[in-house]
């Protein structure tokens, strides 16, 4: 065995990674100890701003750390359960004293804090000061003042008055929930990317109009409690748009590609002449898609945005425009930027990274200048946001309205594309550089990719975001659940530790950054509370066994595919013994539809695509060993007959999965219909055509949402799920 090389870090080194969260050694796929190379290390604390180059620059970057933890005042952020009186540390200088206050959310003031003088390093005991245990949910403010002079009277209202302030400091506190209720009732809902299953009345891609009828009809005529589609992010404004879904531009704002341009009110407004252009529009999008093999998302964006120009042209009402300008100035300069940012992009291209040096400070004058002179387009891209708010909102009031207790679950990326608006604000000063640009995100090698994966996603900078109070990721919670059910978090595991791969590196040449779990996962809990909504954590993968036992904890489903699910043996996991506090699937938009599964395609398209690193005969036999097991499973509990077809094979594993004790249900939309090609095939690029395919059913024709009611097996399989 290799000698483990953490030797050949230096103890200035290791303390350092520490110190940031760095970690200097993990435990890999095969259960194995994989020292992180010191150049890697070197390389990812740079990404973090930390200059270890040197011996000397690491002992620098060391002391000019310890030194900040040991004079600031106050942390830069609390974030605390409810119901758990939590310490804290506020360091005073030895002579002084402090006093200490809540500002509550509500207008409130707290002062029952405890008290005395000289706290923290340089005096008493860490954690003398208390936060008490009754604070309401929500975002407070602790405010301290500390002074050499006797404690100061209080001014009126209960606030310290200023007069002979020494230094002063103050800090958000979020009270976050202890735990997340569990959804009251059992349900199941199919799981679809919404682009795949348009309508014949939509404009060649599924879109909001479509995800609302979906609810409705699945709810009202085959029980189902909710839809989980693909993330709704922004993409590009302009062509060739990036295909995923799971790179977006912004996380913040969902994608106009999506509209339905007939729904918006204005559009009823239209001149003859308008009317019939964009019906023109819609139907060159839609019948360019018609048996086509792949869609086109370049074609639907660009009919679609000179649609929407004609309709953001006609006046608005008075209470329209009303409801209008209170969007925008909730939005604030979150819209702002983004709709700037689409401007830009129209204007110079798609990537920042290439405009003209002036333009990449969103702060800049000369983008200020842009702001000025583009203001049409602007408001143009802040009126598509609008419109889209309140389409997503009419979908989830339709879902609930027709008795789903879930409604719609939307899915939140892990992170967005680095030439993107997300990266272009929060890279920036102004955005307190709270994503770490000189680093993407993604996974060490692992038995289903041993070479690593790079996701080109700029990681959250994990000091930064607690500098902001963790103000970016609580914005982009609360817009997640805005107009949702439930929020599936992809990856919930980067709350935890995320893989960084400096720029340069490859894949495998990255390490772990630990993240504040209490405050991600605690965040993530208060606004889902708020939003009253479900969260469904994507726990796949190479997880730390603790993880999951806290989420379960916290309330956060997780998720179980069956093709996963095993004993400590190796063996089928019975139905009986998976957890209940999760959302049980079959297979997922990253693995094969069922029916392509269960005869062994996906091997036969690794093979085809040079994807294989073991024999093919070899993985061949795994395969069809691994199948085995479940059917035979299947046979013993009586699901599955003898001499079963295909299409009563499916069904059978969906009964397993209803004979499990999960909260949540998901069937792939694709395995209703028979559809037997992936819509994501992990590891390849321009080899495989992913998020590109349109829903077909089993005997390749392409299906349309007004098709579903028709389909045998999508009928068969929902009685199923219903128990019948």
């Amino acid at each position: 065995m290799e000698e483990p090389r953490v030797s050949q870090l230096s103890p200035e080194l290791v303390r350092l990674a520490s110190a940031f969260g760095v970690a200097t050694e993990y435990q890999g796929w095969r259960g194995e100890a994989v020292h992180t190379d010191p150049a890697t290390v070197i390389a990812v604390l740079g990404a973090l701003g930390v200059d270890a180059s040197t011996p000397e620059s690491a002992r620098a970057a060391l002391a000019e750390h310890e030194e900040l933890r040991r004079t600031r005042l106050l942390p830069p952020v609390l974030v605390l359960r409810s119901g758990r009186p939590a310490g804290f540390t506020v360091n005073v200088p030895a002579g002084h004293r402090v006093e200490l206050w809540i500002e509550l959310e509500d207008g409130g003031v707290r002062r029952d804090l405890g008290a005395g003088p000289g706290l923290g390093p340089l005096g008493d005991p860490v954690g003398a000061h208390r936060v008490p245990a009754d604070l309401p949910l929500g975002w407070h403010t602790l405010h301290a003042r500390c002074s050499p002079e006797p404690e100061e009277s209080l001014g009126s209202g209960g606030v310290p008055s200023t007069a002979g302030a020494g230094s002063r400091a103050s800090c958000p506190i979020a009270i976050t929930p202890a735990v997340l209720p569990t959804p009251a009732e059992r349900s199941w809902g199919y799981m679809a990317q919404l682009y795949s299953l348009p309508s014949r009345r939509s404009w060649g891609i599924g879109d909001l109009a479509d995800l609302a009828d979906l609810a409705v009809w699945s709810a009202r005529t085959q029980g189902a409690g909710f839809v989980l589609v693909n993330p709704l992010h922004a993409a590009s404004p302009v062509p060739p748009v990036e295909a995923s879904p799971y790179l977006p531009v912004s996380r913040r704002f969902p994608d106009p590609m999506y509209v339905r341009v007939e729904a918006v009110p204005e559009f009823a407004y239209l001149t003859p002449v308008e009317r019939a252009v964009a019906e023109e529009l819609r139907a060159e999008a839609g019948d360019g898609q018609d048996g086509a093999e792949h869609l086109d998302r370049d074609a639907v964006r660009v009919a679609k945005r000179e649609a929407l120009a004609l309709v953001h042209k006609v006046p608005r009402s008075l209470g329209r425009d009303a409801d209008y300008r209170a969007f925008v100035a909730r939005e604030g300069r979150w819209l702002t930027d983004f709709a700037t940012w689409c401007a830009l992009v129209e204007e110079y291209g798609p990537s920042w990274r290439n405009w003209p040096a002036h333009l990449h400070d969103p702060d800049s004058a000369e983008v200020a200048a842009e702001r000025e002179r583009l203001a049409g387009a602007i408001d143009f891209h802040r009126w598509t946001q609008w419109v889209l708010a309140d389409q997503l909102q009419a979908a989830q009031d339709a879902a609930t309205h027709a008795g789903m207790p879930v409604g719609i679950v939307h899915d939140l990326a892990v992170g967005v594309h680095p030439d993107g608006a997300d990266a272009w604000v929060l890279g920036s000063e102004r955005g307190g550089r709270v994503l770490a640009l000189g680093a993407t995100g993604g996974a060490p090698p692992d038995a289903m990719n041993q070479i690593g994966q790079d996701w080109n996603q700029p990681p959250w900078h994990p000091l930064r975001l607690a500098e902001t109070g963790y103000a970016p990721y609580r914005e982009l919670l609360r817009a997640a659940f805005r107009h949702a059910g439930a929020v599936r978090v992809d990856h919930v595991l980067g709350l935890f530790r995320f893989w960084w791969v400096p720029k340069g590196n490859s894949p495998a040449e990255g390490a772990y950054v630990r993240y504040d779990h209490e405050a991600m996962v605690g965040i993530l809990a208060l606004e889902a509370h708020r939003a009253g909504a479900v969260v469904i954590g994507e726990d796949l993968g190479t997880v730390e066994p603790w993880v999951r036992t806290y989420l379960a904890e916290r309330g956060i489903l997780g998720t179980s595919v069956l093709w996963f699910e095993r004993d400590d043996k190796g063996r089928p996991l019975p139905p009986e013994q998976w957890r209940a506090g999760s959302l049980a699937t079959v297979t997922t938009h990253d693995l094969p539809p069922t029916a392509a599964r269960l005869a062994g395609e996906h091997i036969d398209l690794w093979e085809r695509l040079h994807l294989l690193v073991r024999d093919v005969d070899i993985e061949r036999a795994e395969d069809l060993a691994d199948r085995e097991q479940w059917l035979e499973l299947l046979r013993r509990r009586g699901y599955l007959r003898p001499g079963a077809g295909e299409r009563e094979t499916v069904e059978a594993l969906h009964r397993l999965l209803a004979a499990t004790p999960c909260r949540l249900l998901g069937v792939w939309l694709p395995d209703g219909v028979g559809d037997r090609r992936p819509q994501n095939l992990p590891g390849t690029w321009n080899q495989y055509p992913n998020w590109l395919l349109p829903v077909a059913d089993d005997e390749g024709r392409h299906v349309y949402l007004e098709d579903l009611p028709v389909n045998p097996r999508a009928v068969s399989l929902a009685r199923v799920l219903r128990g019948r």
